[in-house]
């Protein structure tokens, strides 16, 4: 012990006093530097362990919280996604009847009817709702159809592509008028009785002509897809293609007559609004234009 004690008071003298020790410990330093690397190898590895398995458990918690959150945003953005088109077909449904012209209110669509050779559908209005049969129903393109049935909740809606639909309409151009009767085809309705030298070309759009006193007059029910004329025959065969989004529409509008107006507020109440009107329609059976019950 005392020898050390010497060597280290002369080490550290000669570290003073001489100039080339610098290099001395230099070397020295590299020598000492495995050994120092080694002796403290245990504690690093104790503070690596400690700092490996806490992150894992943060990372793990926070990739959870991550998840949850991803998934609550997901399911936001879809029910934005939906709620936006919602109200960009409502709105388009509000313009497409003018609010001082016609009453009306809106309905949704509930089912579809599965049989192939019927164009029909179940709306969720009824007859607590003041709907009636007869009444013109709409979406925000075009005429859909017209009530058949109504029961306390739901109404039964007869499509225009239905084979046994017929409406009164005109050309938009040239104000002359026809019937449009479905084919039973969603994308096609047929132009009865066209004389061949009618002012009828692809294109036109058909209108409601308002006769019958059915369908208000006006409103779009389709366009023009193809007008063959023969010499040797003295009509036209003409078809167009229903304007209303028929295989696509969730939200309708129905139409009232516009005597209901008078007692129709800025947010119609539909239901004490109408009971002349219904009452009109129950004094007078309507049959359906060009159509079998």
């Amino acid at each position: 012990m005392l020898l050390c004690a010497v060597a280290a008071f002369a080490l550290m003298f000669a570290d003073t006093r001489l100039p080339f020790m610098d290099d001395v410990r230099a070397q020295l330093s590299t020598v000492v530097a495995p050994v120092q690397w080694a002796v403290s190898l245990p504690s690093e590895g104790l503070s690596w362990a400690a700092l490996v398995f806490s992150d894992q458990r943060a990372l793990v918690e926070e990739n959870q919280r991550l998840r949850q959150q991803l998934l609550t945003l997901s399911h936001r953005v879809q029910r934005m996604a939906n709620l936006t088109a919602e109200n960009v077909r409502l709105r388009e449904l509000l313009n497409a009847a003018p609010r001082d012209e016609v009453p009306y209110i809106t309905a949704d669509l509930l089912s579809l009817d599965s049989d192939p050779f019927t164009q029909q559908m179940v709306i969720g209005r009824g007859r607590r709702d003041g709907v009636y049969v007869g009444q013109p129903v709409m979406d925000a393109s075009g005429l859909v159809g017209q009530v058949i049935a109504v029961s306390a909740y739901t109404s039964r809606v007869l499509m225009v592509s239905d084979a046994n639909n017929a409406v009164p309409v005109q050309v938009n151009r040239s104000g002359q008028r026809f019937i449009v009767q479905g084919t039973g085809e969603v994308d096609t309705l047929s132009v009865l009785n066209v004389p061949a030298t009618a002012d009828i070309r692809q294109g036109d759009l058909l209108t409601t002509s308002g006769l019958g006193g059915r369908f208000p007059e006006g409103y779009p029910v389709a366009e023009v897809t193809r007008v063959d004329r023969d010499d040797q025959h003295s009509f036209a065969n003409v078809e167009a293609r229903p304007l209303a989004q028929l295989e696509r529409s969730r939200h309708f509008l129905l139409l009232f007559p516009p005597t209901a107006a008078v007692a129709a507020s800025s947010d119609i109440n539909i239901g004490a609004a109408l009971r002349v009107a219904n009452g009109r329609v129950a004094e007078t059976p309507v049959e359906l234009e060009g159509a079998r019950p």
